[in-house]
C-alpha cells in the first residue's frame, strides 16, 4: 500500500461532509442527513462522529461556522466550506475515487483471473 493510503479511510466522513457543504451551507444535522439521502440510506452519520469531525475540518482550516436559525427555528451552528477546503476535497476526492475504483478492481476479479503463484519468489 502507498504511503498515505492508511488515512484514506479513516478521511472519508470529513471528505462526505465537504461535499455536502459544496452545495451549500449547512448545520450538522442537515449534513448527516444529507449523506444518509444521498446514500440512500446505507450511511447514517452519528452526532458523536459528526461533530468531531466537523471540528477537525474547522480546525484545519477547511470549514468555517456561525450560528444562526435553522427552519425550524432553532438556534443551529450552520458551517461552509472556505477556498482550502474546496482544494481539500478536490484532491482527496480524486485520490479516493482512485482508491474505490482500484478496490472494485480487486473484488471483481474472477478466481480464473488470478495468475499463478507457483515458481514465484516472495
Amino acid at each position: 500500500m502507498r504511503p498515505g493510503t492508511g488515512d484514506l479511510l479513516q478521511g472519508t466522513l470529513g471528505i462526505l461532509i465537504l461535499k455536502a457543504l459544496a452545495f451549500r451551507e449547512m448545520h450538522g444535522y442537515a449534513i448527516a442527513r444529507w449523506i444518509q439521502h444521498t446514500t440512500g440510506d446505507v450511511l447514517q452519520i452519528e452526532e458523536g462522529s459528526l461533530y468531531p469531525a466537523l471540528r477537525r475540518l474547522e480546525d484545519r482550516g477547511y470549514v468555517e461556522s456561525h450560528w444562526g436559525i435553522s427552519d425550524n427555528n432553532r438556534r443551529a451552528r450552520f458551517y461552509a466550506m472556505t477556498p482550502d477546503g474546496e482544494r481539500h476535497l478536490r484532491t482527496d476526492a480524486t485520490t479516493w475515487m482512485r482508491f474505490a475504483e482500484a478496490v472494485m478492481l480487486v473484488l471483481r476479479t474472477e478466481p480464473a483471473l488470478v495468475p499463478s503463484a507457483a515458481g514465484s519468489t516472495p
